[in-house]
């Protein structure tokens, strides 16, 4: 075998090998979250696969060239992550555009009553309030954790016939109070000795503040922190069919 055609058997092993890494390694850095690197790791592998083209073309077997489809397949390639990269880079400056004039909005949701689908309950000055809906006479039963789990409230009462709010004071079982923060609230059925069925509710309480985080707009009641998409109503009060306190 020539010294020609064990060149070109050797670039074009570099070729097809560094290629095939190139596309899969700039592919994954365009679906990342920093397009400008992604583009910058492109730029740098499609300088090392021109060169290494340069002289696979040049150690060629002449009476056995290359096929031409090859790299021009590779080429289609590199131009085709430039424009997902590009498109990614277009779409992260939307995004954040996007979640600037959301904040912005949503700076009128501060200070005012908001019902969400959580299981956390915040404590606010002194004040947590669970919201849920039920048959009239129904036994139910409110239990209130700590953040360790430790079961700090436990109060039962009869339901009304349709909406319900449960005010709790934030004392635990002994009367003592609790700090605000964050606790863990679950309603369910009472009666029969037997483990209650979970009730579906919401907590109340003021929005404190909003803030971007893992790139989506939450809203602030105190410690507790959701998704705009837990938002159930605005302006929540602790009024309703029936309020039951402590």
């Amino acid at each position: 075998m020539s010294i020609a055609s064990v060149a070109t058997q050797q670039a074009g092993q570099q070729t097809g090998s560094a290629s095939a890494a190139t596309t899969s390694n700039v592919a994954a850095s365009a679906s990342g979250s920093d397009p400008g690197k992604a583009l910058a790791t492109l730029s740098g592998n499609f300088q090392n696969f021109l060169q290494m083209l340069m002289t696979q073309l040049k150690n060629q077997d002449p009476t056995s060239p290359m096929d031409t489809n090859q790299f021009t397949t590779e080429l289609v390639q590199f131009s085709s992550v430039e424009q997902q990269i590009s498109t990614n880079s277009n779409l992260a400056q939307l995004i954040q555009l996007t979640q600037g004039d959301t904040i912005i909005q949503s700076s009128s949701l501060l200070g005012k009553g908001v019902a969400v689908q959580s299981a956390s309950l915040p404590l606010q000055n002194g004040t947590g309030a669970v919201q849920f809906t039920a048959a009239a006479g129904q036994k139910i039963v409110v239990n209130v954790s700590d953040s360790k789990g430790a079961l700090q409230k436990t109060t039962q009462f009869a339901a009304v016939q349709g909406t319900n709010n449960w005010i709790w004071d934030g004392t635990n079982n002994v009367g003592n109070p609790l700090p605000d923060g964050v606790y863990q609230v679950a309603v369910v059925t009472a009666g029969g000795g037997s483990a209650g069925t979970a009730v579906p509710f919401s907590v109340v309480g003021t929005a404190t503040g909003v803030k971007v985080q893992n790139n989506a707009v939450q809203l602030q009641l105190g410690g507790v922190t959701v998704p705009f998409s837990s938002i159930l109503s605005v302006g929540a009060s602790t009024g309703g069919s029936s309020t039951f306190g402590k």
